[in-house]
C-alpha cells in the first residue's frame, strides 16, 4: 500500500493507494486533506495520520511505501520522520535526482516546485501532451508541458482565496462573501459586486492565461484543472478537458513506479 503526501502551504493532501488488482491504479482508495500547521511536530502529524487510516478500514502496518512532494521546506524533515517512525518506510521525496519522466527547461530547474513537476508527470501520463495544468491553491499555478515531456515553465498568480483575503484586509467596508456565481456580472449590491469580481473576474483571468499558453504551445493542448476551487472555475470557463482532484496524488504514484518499481 502506497502512502502519498502532498505538503502544500495551505493544506496537506494524503492519499492511500491499494495494491489490490482491479482497482483504478491512479485513484486513491482513500484520501484526506488537513490544514498545514508549521508548528506541529512530527509526532503530532504521525499520530494524526495513524488515527486517520482506521477510519477507512486501513492499517498503518499495511503501508509498504511512501512518496511525497513538499512546498514547505520546514515540514519536509518532519514528514520524513513521520514516514520512518510511524510507517517504517524511507520515503521517496520528489526533488533533484528523482526520475519523473519530465525534462525541465526552466532557467534554473531547482527553482521549480516539486508539486509542479509531479502535476506535469501526471498530466502527461494520464492525458498526453501538450498539456496545461492549472493548480488552484494558495497560488493559482499554470504549468506548460510539451507532448515530448518538456516542462517549459508557467505562471503564478494569487489564489482566489488569497486574493479575496487581501481585498477584505485592505478595504475595511467590504465584507466576506461566499465564493459563488452571482446572478449577473453587473453586481447591484456589494455582495454580488464582490462575487462578480472574485469569481467571474478570476474565471476570465484563468481563461485568458490558458488561451495564451495554448497559443505558445502551438494549439491543441490538454487543459487539466486541480485544487479546491477548480470545479467552480471550470463551470464558469468551460475550458478544462479534465478536472482531477487527485492529480498530484496520481503523479506521486507514477513517479514512485518509475523510481521504485522500474516501470
Amino acid at each position: 500500500m502506497l502512502l502519498a503526501l502532498d505538503i502544500g502551504n495551505t493544506n496537506i493532501k494524503i492519499g492511500v493507494y491499494s495494491d489490490e488488482p482491479g482497482d483504478d491504479p491512479y485513484t486513491p482508495a482513500a484520501s484526506w486533506r488537513i490544514n498545514t500547521e508549521r508548528g506541529r511536530t512530527a509526532d503530532e502529524y504521525g499520530l494524526m495520520m495513524s488515527n486517520m487510516l482506521p477510519t477507512r478500514g486501513l492499517d498503518a502496518r499495511e503501508v509498504s511505501a511512501v512518496a511525497m512532494c513538499s512546498g514547505v521546506p520546514s515540514l519536509t524533515a518532519a514528514f520524513v520522520e513521520v514516514s520512518e517512525s510511524y510507517f517504517k518506510q524511507s520515503p521517496l521525496v520528489v526533488g533533484a535526482g528523482v526520475k519523473t519522466g519530465i525534462k525541465i527547461l526552466y532557467d534554473n530547474p531547482r527553482d521549480v516546485g516539486a508539486d509542479r513537476i509531479v502535476d506535469a508527470a501526471a498530466a502527461l501520463t494520464l492525458y498526453g501532451g501538450p498539456a496545461i495544468v492549472v493548480d488552484f491553491g494558495t497560488g493559482t499555478v499554470f504549468d506548460a508541458t510539451t507532448k515530448d515531456g518538456e516542462y517549459l515553465g508557467g505562471a503564478i498568480a494569487p489564489g482566489i482565496h488569497v486574493a479575496a483575503g487581501a481585498l477584505y484586509q485592505a478595504a475595511s467596508q467590504l465584507r466576506h462573501v461566499e465564493l459563488e456565481r452571482p446572478s449577473s456580472a453587473i453586481g447591484r449590491n456589494t455582495i454580488h459586486a464582490l462575487q462578480s469580481g472574485l469569481v467571474l473576474g478570476y474565471a476570465e483571468m484563468v481563461k485568458g492565461m490558458v488561451a495564451r499558453f495554448d497559443r505558445e504551445l502551438g494549439g491543441g493542448s490538454k487543459v487539466i484543472a486541480t485544487g479546491g476551487p477548480a470545479h467552480l472555475i471550470a463551470e464558469e470557463t468551460g475550458i478544462f478537458d479534465v478536472v482531477n482532484d487527485n492529480l498530484t496524488m496520481a503523479g506521486l504514484k507514477i513517479i514512485h513506479e518509475m523510481n521504485v518499481l522500474g516501470r
